[in-house]
């Protein structure tokens, strides 16, 4: 059996610990084990979270991260991983019911949706409640024409200026999002400091007074052959309809064809019938899913 135990939050050998296991894992399945918001609370002095290391023989081989501050439905949220080494031992089931013991409400996100993940989803209980679709597409090539509607420019995201009008037409566009609707001026503070962060490529849509309409921010993985991400499109409520979202959608496929990138990828809930179509209209393809679970 497993050692187990819970921490507010990890010091610096910790979170070097769990690291090398979300590594281990992402390199067996193909897919990160736990999204980028559960790396960012794994810094030392992070807020929010709850920490189940699982150890065996002293060694890091299981870590589980409870959201505590949850979704917008009340809903604590799980990400858990084994060790590709320790899995098939029972460590991924005790893991998941020390999660289990620990909240109520609570929801599981399985990046991927590994068969093993369904399995223990299935033994402790939980049902799939929601899909996250990832797609992609080639950049090779001409991309759709999508002019930006009369009186509508873009420009680039500036630090220490834009943050607030940001979040503020993030928060109307998104307010239905369990978990983007809640994005806050510290949250994007917390992403200009990553590695990947690039204004340019954070394109915004403003009318001719200046006022926010819209935003495509663009992503790049840096990996062996980098990959770009629609990271997030959004378009103020007062602002659909016009063909706004897709010309910044296009706008930022662009810039990333510009920077030499030629495949792109993208995250969207697979009841939003909408955006599937859009999406699918330009392109993309379904690459995998990933499925949270909830009892």
């Amino acid at each position: 059996m497993a050692e187990s135990s819970w921490h507010n939050e990890l010091s610096e050998a910790q979170a070097d610990e769990v690291g090398a296991v979300l590594a281990a894992a992402e390199r067996v399945d193909g897919v990160a084990p736990v999204g980028e918001h559960v790396r960012l609370r794994m810094r030392p002095g992070a807020r929010g979270s709850a920490h189940l290391l699982a150890r065996v023989d002293g060694v890091v081989v299981g870590y589980a991260h409870l959201d505590l501050l949850g979704d917008s439905a009340g809903n604590q949220v799980a990400e858990l991983v084994v060790h590709p080494e320790h899995r098939k031992q029972g460590v991924g089931t005790e893991v998941g019911t020390a999660v289990v013991a620990k909240s109520a409400p609570l929801r599981v996100w399985a990046h991927g949706n590994h068969p093993g993940a369904a399995a223990l989803a299935g033994k402790l209980g939980f049902r799939n409640v929601r899909e996250l679709r990832r797609m992609r597409r080639s950049l090779d090539g001409e991309l759709p024409s999508a002019p930006l509607p009369e009186g509508v420019r873009l420009r680039a995201f500036v630090p220490g200026q834009d943050e607030a009008g940001v979040v503020f037409v993030n928060h109307r566009a998104f307010s239905w999002h369990p978990e983007q609707g809640a994005m806050s001026i510290e949250d994007v503070h917390h992403k200009e400091a990553e590695d990947w962060f690039d204004p340019k490529g954070f394109l915004l849509a403003v009318d001719d007074q200046g006022t926010l309409l819209g935003f495509h921010w663009t992503k790049v993985h840096e990996q062996a052959e980098p990959l770009g991400e629609v990271y997030v499109v959004g378009v103020d409520p007062d602002a659909q309809g016009g063909g706004l979202g897709k010309a910044l959608t296009v706008a930022g496929l662009r810039y990333l064809q510009e920077q030499g990138l030629r495949e792109v990828m993208l995250y969207v809930e697979s009841d939003n019938a909408a955006a599937v179509r859009v999406y699918t209209r330009l392109g993309f393809t379904l690459w995998d899913s990933d499925v949270q679970y909830g009892r």
